[in-house]
């Protein structure tokens, strides 16, 4: 089948290369010059495991190729997905300019029959927005062209993108009742039908559903994390300790163990972006959403727990003190800066007066690009901040560790090599990477979150 994907961010790029590595003929289209270029020379601008070499074999193949032309684009797919970004408004909306600018590109250039997918993260009615703007341009053309607006929301876990694209436990496909909605139903089963061939995983459902099933989902995960990090702040007051009680709720097969763990919160481009869309879409319903209002409460409120960790055994006047940080990145497996919990908690050690030495093992370019952001005005803050080549040399001199993101080389570190490395031997596990009891026989002073030992 033949396939345009309109947008090369992060969902872009990993649903062109997939689909083009199950045979596909897959059409990138940006209007990014210098990514675009980036692409066609090899290049992939984003880290995520096994997604260049999914690209190469495919670029090799001929099956994935990369254009700055809309025209060229819209004339090479049977199927058109719009993959751009929805970044959040300055009142908690989603920024739906992108998507209804590629709307507006694709109503100029059809003229038969096609599919317009709606792969970006984007509210309830966005579908109908789109199929009202590509209506226009085709009346204001005088072209009687049938299409079809599907909305095909995304569930790819940054850091394992390709397994679940390759791998989903559902394919979530909403569609409309009309014929062209029944023929785009049609089209689309064929076009996941390689993923379907031993259990069908695609749940078909209107348009409306399938786009708030998207917020729904990230929702609901991040309020058990925020859930999570309440419950971790009062065991400790309580002298209970959270790992313990993650292990035996976990344990109960209704709850899980997925997306229970107590730390310094959520980041990323999803959760914050998409919770704070929800809030807003109920807003506009003259609903308010209680659960998701204390979810984000929360979750901007927890970094400073560590902080005040930090300020309890230091003194707020950080002056002279240097700190390791291990962990950028607001994930493993992923270079993405958005929203990290480092960001804030890096600038608040700055601003303190504090030295960071500062590591991560894929995230050091972002991190140096938001961190210089953050504190662009504060020249002597960010003066103070050093990124080092490896976890180690972070620790030198310093008097204290400070874990960030939970990357699989930080969790079992020679704790007599900390020993020895730093001035004073203090972690702040913003992670709950490490036992205290293992930390105490290694004469290593401990604070975690939720540790109420």
């Amino acid at each position: 089948m033949k396939v345009t994907v309109i947008g090369s961010g992060y969902v872009g790029l990993v649903t062109g290369a997939c689909l083009a590595d199950i045979g596909n003929e897959v059409v990138c289209v940006d209007i990014d010059r210098k990514k675009v270029d980036t692409l066609l020379s090899g290049g992939v601008p984003i880290y995520e495991p096994g997604l260049k070499d999914v690209m190469d074999r495919n670029r090799q193949a001929m099956r994935l190729k990369f254009t700055t032309d809309m025209d060229v684009g819209v004339a090479h797919g049977d199927v058109l997905f719009i993959a751009v970004g929805t970044p959040p408004d300055e009142d908690g909306s989603a920024d739906l300019t992108h998507v209804i600018d590629v709307a507006r590109e694709v109503g100029r250039r059809i003229d038969g029959f096609q599919v317009v997918v709606n792969k970006s993260t984007v509210p309830v009615g966005t579908a109908s927005r789109v199929k009202e703007v590509i209506a226009s341009e085709l009346a204001a053309r005088g072209v009687q062209a049938s299409f079809s607006v599907v909305s095909n929301p995304e569930f790819l876990k940054e850091g394992a993108a390709v397994e679940d694209f390759m791998r989903p436990d559902r394919i979530v496909i909403g569609s409309e009742a009309d014929e062209a909605g029944l023929r785009a139903r049609a089209v689309m089963r064929e076009l996941y039908s390689p993923f379907n061939r031993n259990h069908d995983r695609t749940l078909h459902m209107d348009v409306p559903s399938a786009e708030f099933t998207k917020y729904a989902a990230n929702a609901m995960l991040a309020t058990r994390i925020s859930f999570m990090n309440e419950l971790a702040n009062l065991a400790e007051r309580l002298g209970a300790d959270i790992e313990s009680v993650r292990r035996g709720i976990g344990s109960d097969p209704r709850i899980g163990y997925d997306f229970l763990y107590a730390g310094v919160g959520y980041g990323g481009s999803c959760f914050p972006k998409d919770v704070n869309a929800l809030r807003h879409s109920a807003s506009q319903q003259q609903y308010s959403m209680q659960i998701l209002d204390a979810v984000t409460a929360v979750n901007e409120s927890q970094r400073s727990v560590l902080l005040e960790k930090i300020y309890q055994r230091f003194g707020r006047d950080l002056t002279g003190y240097a700190f390791a940080v291990w962990g950028l990145a607001f994930k493993p497996n992923t270079d993405d800066m958005r929203e990290a919990p480092s960001r804030p908690i890096i600038a608040a050690l700055l601003r303190h007066g504090a030295t960071v030495q500062a590591y991560d093992p894929v995230a050091m370019p972002e991190a140096r690009k938001s961190l210089t952001s953050d504190l662009g005005s504060e020249p002597s803050a960010l003066n103070r901040l050093r990124f080092v080549a490896d976890q180690d040399t972070a620790l030198e001199h310093a008097d204290a560790l400070v874990t960030l993101t939970e990357w699989k080389s930080f969790k079992s570190p020679d704790f007599d090599v900390l020993v020895r490395q730093m001035k004073r031997p203090v972690i702040f596990d913003g992670r709950n990477l490490y036992e205290p009891s293992v930390l105490d026989r290694s004469g290593i002073e401990y604070y975690g979150i939720g540790r109420g030992l």
